[in-house]
């Protein structure tokens, strides 16, 4: 079983980065075989169904998302909705639309967002969850949004919210449960 993590920033351990992290070695450790794609490895050219060429980056996301048996998509709110990085890396899944399978077709989907205040951090998870839903995936029934106005992570990495950890915990049981139906 095969998840891949799709997420965060230019900024190696951003919040949202680490969020799919943990949910990512929570999946591990129920028996999940995981992939992160964030930061340098999603910053890839704009998007352009029709440019032929893909660059190697590109083409390895791709790859990853088609054979994944479940999906951790996270973004930070930029402005109330997705950031600008993370859609341009949804976009290529456009590269998928003629597979068997196009898209996240009958995958989970676990949908994180982050931001500075709860109104940019929810409006940022509703916006990915409709992201998914125009993808044919399936959002977890937990959709996980954090306030990184308070902190999320102490100075040795440790979640500092409560409920949060168990979130992230609760995020992989679903991925992986349903991912056990899929294969």
């Amino acid at each position: 079983m095969l998840i891949v993590g799709l997420g965060g920033t230019l900024r190696s351990g951003s919040s949202t980065e680490r969020v799919i992290v943990r949910v990512l070695r929570n999946a591990q450790s129920f028996g999940a075989e995981t992939l992160l794609f964030s930061g340098e490895m999603i910053n890839l050219p704009t998007y352009t169904p029709i440019e032929a060429f893909r660059c190697d980056r590109s083409v390895k996301l791709v790859n990853a998302l088609r054979k994944a048996d479940a999906i951790v998509v996270g973004s930070p709110g930029y402005h109330g909705g997705i950031s600008g990085l993370v859609k341009n890396a949804l976009d290529y899944t456009e590269d998928m639309s003629l597979d068997a399978a196009p898209y996240f077709e009958g995958r989970a989907v676990g949908c994180v967002a982050t931001g500075a205040g709860w109104q940019g951090a929810n409006a940022t998870l509703s916006a990915l969850r409709s992201v998914v839903h125009a993808l044919r995936g399936w959002p977890t029934p937990l959709g996980i949004a954090f306030n990184t106005q308070d902190p999320l992570f102490n100075a040795d990495g440790e979640c500092v919210i409560p409920g949060a950890t168990e979130s992230m915990r609760l995020m992989a049981v679903q991925l992986v449960d349903f991912a056990s139906r899929r294969t």
